[in-house]
């Protein structure tokens, strides 16, 4: 469980995140349509491979989440995983299989992918994966998130998790309360710590060991939807007060996924995040859009150019890695 440990922890050390590139086709096909440009295996990889080979790979990204497709193709004869190897991160693997409809409780979701999964791990771990993720979302309005699903999607990750470790990857424990709706930062508040709690009943009860697993968290944001405005000072307080009553001492990263925010909100809330951290967490990112929305767009236009893409990329990761160290300032966003 050491190993897990360190795995962890270099990962998530020295202002590193997680590039989260894990969409799956459909949701990547969707992304190049917006951007104006149509989607193939090829076009996917081509994009994601200039990401992957790109300078701040070494400084400013430990993990990237990768799709089924992605881990089991080659770029120039090279498998990915070696890719992304070879500029000192560690590839990881999106394991569910997506969120489904509840049983019983229609407009809530049940995260699947459990049947078949120990295999899948050992397969995934032979292709060069040493981290994991699965990801449960809830909805917040005045009836739900409802105690089932909060109950269900707890159990789900935990049995997840329980079997990640067994294959020697570390879990990354994704419970997001959704961003849509009208409901307010207090209401955010008040069941993200609520389905936290929950989930580290559920990994307690399967034995996971929280010193080799990644919590993957939303911030505490009003809906987006909601008339409610905060300051960046606000939500950072509300956020570190969720995580440092919800998480366990044990717990040694939390990766915030960006949940719907711009580039520049998702990195000044993390900076802001950072610089009121009393805790013994390390508080890093775990970001997708907020990467790579402004590089995506360039590289529809200019998909030969990959210096210009990654050069847009570059800026995004070394911004959110200053964030992940409270260094980020708008003077330095703008330069």
């Amino acid at each position: 469980m050491s190993e897990l440990n360190n795995i962890a922890l270099k990962i998530t050390s020295n202002g590193k995140g997680i590039l989260a590139a894990d969409e799956s086709t459909a949701t990547m096909t969707k992304r190049l349509e917006s951007v104006g440009t149509d989607s193939s295996p090829e076009k996917r990889l081509k994009f994601r491979h200039s990401l992957f080979s790109s300078g701040s790979m070494k400084k400013c990204i430990g993990g990237v989440i990768l799709y089924d497709e992605t881990i089991r193709q080659e770029y120039n004869s090279r498998k990915i995983s070696e890719i992304i190897s070879a500029n000192g991160a560690l590839p990881g693997i999106k394991v569910d299989t997506g969120a489904k409809t509840l049983a019983n409780s229609s407009d809530e979701k049940i995260t699947e992918g459990l049947d078949g999964l120990r295999e899948r791990l050992k397969e995934y771990y032979k292709l060069g994966a040493r981290f994991t993720k699965w990801r449960g979302v809830y909805i917040i309005s005045k009836e739900y998130p409802s105690d089932l699903a909060k109950t269900s999607n707890a159990h789900a990750l935990a049995r997840y998790s329980a079997l990640a470790q067994e294959s020697g990857m570390v879990p990354i424990v994704e419970p997001e309360v959704l961003m849509d709706g009208d409901h307010s930062a207090e209401d955010c508040l008040k069941i993200t710590s609520e389905v936290i709690k929950k989930c580290f009943d559920e990994l307690d009860h399967n034995k996971v060991d929280l010193k080799g697993i990644i919590l993957k968290p939303n911030m505490i944001l009003p809906g987006s939807s909601s008339n409610q405005k905060l300051s960046t000072q606000v939500i950072a307080e509300m956020t570190l007060e969720c995580l440092k009553k919800s998480v366990p001492n044990e717990v040694p990263s939390i990766a915030f996924l960006s949940g719907g925010q711009s580039e520049e909100e998702a990195a000044k809330n993390l900076n802001s995040i950072n610089k009121l951290n009393d805790s013994n967490f390390l508080m890093t990112f775990s970001y997708g859009r907020a990467l790579q929305q402004s590089a995506l767009k360039y590289w529809a236009k200019n998909q030969e150019d990959i210096n210009g893409t990654q050069k847009i990329f570059n800026h995004r990761a070394n911004m959110c890695s200053l964030a992940a160290k409270g260094n980020w300032t708008e003077d330095i966003e703008k330069k």
